[in-house]
């Protein structure tokens, strides 16, 4: 698609060379933090983890039954043991087994190192301290063997992993109290435009509610972001300029939205390009073509549309993959999937186009989407009603009932960074 307001009529950027172009000029934090594990849920891992000890620590059981040692197996003979104690979890069995003796023992109890064999206590038969094993009892079974799961100097998990609910188990699991992770990246935003009123005043005419501040606040809630909300700045080019250049001296990333148009008041690109530096503005996607991304001072610099739908798409389509390289995660595509679209779909050739839809599966496993609603930037409604995009691309004219399209389920991209 060609740049209608661009006095040689450019093309627009892609969506995939504006994300190359970030790639490029965009390099990962350095510093790390300490944290304890308990705080390091979604944490980015900074420096390798090693195992303090093997897993399991000793030689235990993974059934409830009776230990034994296997030169007590006669051939394929049923034989008798005698029973001469309990192997309990955490309380091992202290004695001493000697030929013809066996011992009860519980899941996850210390087997004697007299032993090697585990049989199921429903297996057998048990009279007074006599137990009778059957004829096909199975030697070297139900033990689990020192460093079965992870051996002592083993690298449990490397950087730049992104912690999970099983790492924090397993880093648990072998005694790993703190972690070192990457600090936590520090983000400012803040609303333009005249027209703007906080939530807490009325509205008069020609005056909208700040939307805006309350979606990025929700979308960088992340345990690897300190978000900082700087409220709304009026359209007044000098002010702007100075909260801009304010802003970039004390956090990583500066985000705006509104001001980046082509409207007399829309100052946000004449600023970037008189105290920093302008990588791309515009792009091909709808909604949210005037996007633009630069740098002030050390400072990266993004500066969304004003149009609620706007914002959202082009948070999630372009700023949060840049926010998860600069917290120096690995490379991550959003989970897209084939769908039927039961709703006429009507589109534009030019620009790839994120509409609002509502994904179901049926009882067959299929896919099916529809639309949610009214298509504008400016509605919200059918934003809230929506569970995914239909991502339709550039070349595309429109789309009829029945057709397959590719959708983008919001359950990996709403309300989180996913960084």
């Amino acid at each position: 698609m060609l740049d209608a307001c661009a006095p040689k009529s450019k093309p627009l950027l892609t969506i995939p060379e504006a994300l190359e172009k970030i790639r490029l000029a965009i390099q990962p934090i350095q510093q790390s933090e300490t944290v304890a594990l308990n705080k390091a849920l979604g944490r980015i891992l900074a420096e390798p983890i090693y195992s303090p000890i093997n897993m399991p620590f000793d030689r235990n059981s993974a059934m409830d039954g009776y230990a034994f040692a296997s030169t007590n197996k006669p051939g394929q003979s049923a034989f008798t043991l005698e029973c001469v104690g309990t192997s309990w979890a955490g309380r091992p069995f202290q004695g001493q087994l000697q030929k013809g003796q066996c011992v009860r023992i519980f899941t996850g109890a210390v087997l004697p190192p007299e032993t090697d064999s585990v049989i199921m206590q429903e297996k057998v038969q048990v009279d007074g301290n006599t137990i009778l094993f059957p004829e096909d009892t199975k030697i070297h079974q139900n033990v689990r063997e020192v460093g079965e799961d992870v051996e002592q100097g083993r690298c449990l998990i490397s950087p730049p992993k992104k912690l999970t609910v099983p790492d924090i188990s397993l880093l648990a699991s072998v005694g790993v109290a703190e972690v070192i992770v990457k600090r936590a990246l520090k983000v400012a935003f803040f609303s333009t435009g005249d027209e703007l009123v906080p939530l807490d005043q009325p509205l008069t005419s020609g005056k909208i509610y700040d939307s805006n501040r309350y979606t990025l606040q929700s979308l960088l809630a992340d345990v690897n972001i300190t978000a900082t909300d700087m409220g709304i700045i009026p359209d007044d080019k000098q002010l702007l300029e100075d909260s801009l250049v304010a802003a970039s001296k004390a956090y990583d990333i500066v985000i705006t939205t509104g001001g980046a148009s082509v409207g007399e008041a829309d100052y946000v690109k004449e600023i970037l390009e008189h105290c920093g530096e302008v990588n791309f503005w515009k792009i091909a996607i709808k909604p949210g073509k005037p996007l633009a991304f630069g740098k002030i001072g050390a400072s990266y610099f993004f500066g969304l549309p004003g149009n609620p739908v706007s914002v959202m798409a082009t948070f999630q389509q372009i700023v949060a993959p840049a926010l998860r390289q600069l917290a120096g995660e690995s490379p991550s595509k959003a989970l897209r999937i084939t769908a039927t679209c039961n709703s006429l779909l009507k589109k534009a050739a030019g620009r790839q186009d994120f509409q609002r839809g509502i994904l179901t599966q049926d009882d067959d496993g299929n896919f099916l989407v529809v639309s949610s609603g009214v298509q504008g930037s400016n509605i919200l409604s059918s934003l809230s009603r929506a569970n995914c995009y239909i991502v339709l691309p550039s070349e595309c004219t429109g789309v009829n009932v029945g057709e397959k399209v590719i959708v983008e389920p919001f359950s990996l991209l709403l309300g989180k960074v996913r960084i």
